[in-house]
């Protein structure tokens, strides 16, 4: 049975995302489509549960309306004393995979899902010397790979997150990905997640600079932060053309940096105040693990990335355009308790791309994030100091996709 555009568009907007209409046509089928999981570990509140999860037991983890899939096999590389994808796979028929290759062919010499979810978040894995977790996202996506080549067949990938903390292994999965003409989108949940006001940055805007505020972890919430800026940058006029330098600023040197930059410290406190925060005595307040990342991109664009630990617990974003310096405030409001809903807007995407075979946006996105955050993260290896690097590696140009965001109408908590 096939559902009709009229059904699609509105089973899709009831999740309160906004999208264009031919996104919206691509899920076809009422048959659930099959596909696999490979994670890197499984419990509570994961990246597995909040994805895996919710195809099991649908969008609120509750037994409700979920995704048009069906978790056919899970390989969980840790399992831990907390996992939950044994009982969760027995209560729901999931095949528990021994190897990669077993959860693409459920053990046959065939590939027998329709997509796959490769999750290489959490987990005991080691970290080097400047605070990378090495999580093993391009061994995931090589076995795929592997596989969906002995198969003679491809189906859509979609890694999250970063694509790896390796620059080198990020460039490898994106070329092999191209090499098999395999559908690939990663990312973060940061560009589809709420907005607040609920703001729309047109394709072919002309605009100055972007500062996004942002707090966690320096490369894992980094990364957040940096894909709420890039899916806001990326659509200026003439689409992105890629980063030409990257400079780290290490808590030490913020006051400094602040004092030299006003017009860019009253942007960082516009993004502040979206989010009804206090933007007021910035350098009091700051804790040690604070950082600022500084872009110049190929067109003139600049963006300053702010972990402002101490200051921060959101996300915003302060957009300046080219008509009077008008300024832009968005908010990027997440759910901060289970069942993590902008997660579920992240699944819409992800179960697009595997119904239509497109991605919902160009993977080239993360491929910019990933290197920036890179080359971030090697500038605030030298400790107290701040440093500039050209990157002519990171000229990577694509189009902005017209994929939206989650609107107010589909916020599931109270406002």
């Amino acid at each position: 049975m096939i559902i009709n555009r009229r059904q699609t568009l509105k089973a899709i907007a009831a999740g309160g995302l906004t999208v264009t209409a031919n996104a919206l046509s691509a899920i076809r089928s009422t048959v659930p489509l099959p596909v696999a999981a490979v994670v890197t570990t499984y419990y509570r509140n994961s990246h597995a549960d909040v994805l895996c999860g919710k195809i099991m037991e649908g969008w609120r983890q509750d037994g409700g309306a979920g995704p048009n899939l069906k978790l056919a096999a899970i390989y969980t590389d840790q399992v831990h004393a907390r996992d939950l994808s044994r009982s969760l796979a027995e209560r729901h028929g999931v095949h528990i995979a021994t190897t990669i290759d077993d959860a693409l062919t459920l053990g046959t010499d065939q590939l027998a899902v329709g997509g796959v979810l490769s999750i290489g978040e959490h987990g005991d894995y080691p970290s080097n010397a400047i605070g990378q977790v090495k999580y093993p996202r391009r061994r995931f996506f090589d076995q795929i790979a592997d596989t969906m080549k002995r198969c003679g067949k491809v189906v859509p990938v979609f890694s999250d997150k970063h694509l790896s903390w390796s620059w080198k292994d990020a460039l490898n999965m994106y070329e092999r990905a191209r090499q098999q003409k395999i559908p690939f989108m990663a990312g973060s949940s940061l560009p589809v997640t709420w907005r607040f006001p609920a703001t729309e940055i047109p394709i072919g805007t002309e605009m100055e600079e972007v500062v996004t505020v942002g707090y966690g972890g320096i490369e894992a919430y980094g990364f957040h932060a940096l894909e709420a800026m890039q899916c806001i940058i990326e659509r200026r006029r003439g689409g992105e053309s890629g980063v030409a330098s990257v400079s780290a600023v290490p808590v030490e040197k913020i006051p400094e940096w602040l004092e030299k930059h006003p017009a860019k410290r009253n942007l960082l406190k516009r993004a502040i105040r979206a989010f009804n925060g206090n933007a007021e005595r910035l350098t009091d307040r700051l804790s040690k693990d604070s950082a600022l990342f500084c872009l110049k991109f190929r067109d003139g664009a600049e963006a300053t990335i702010a972990m402002l630990n101490g200051i921060c617990d959101q996300f915003a974003t302060a957009v300046r355009l080219r008509d009077q310096g008008r300024v832009v405030p968005i908010w990027h409001r997440l759910e901060y308790s289970h069942p993590y809903g902008h997660f579920e807007h992240l699944l819409r995407a992800i179960e697009s791309m595997f119904h239509s075979g497109e991605p919902a946006w160009p993977v080239e996105r993360t491929l910019l994030t990933t290197g920036v955050l890179d080359r971030a993260m090697h500038c605030l290896n030298d400790e107290g100091t701040e440093r500039h690097v050209e990157t002519p590696e990171l000229a990577i140009r694509y189009q902005p996709s017209p994929w939206g965001y989650a609107n107010r109408s589909g916020l599931p908590f109270p406002e």
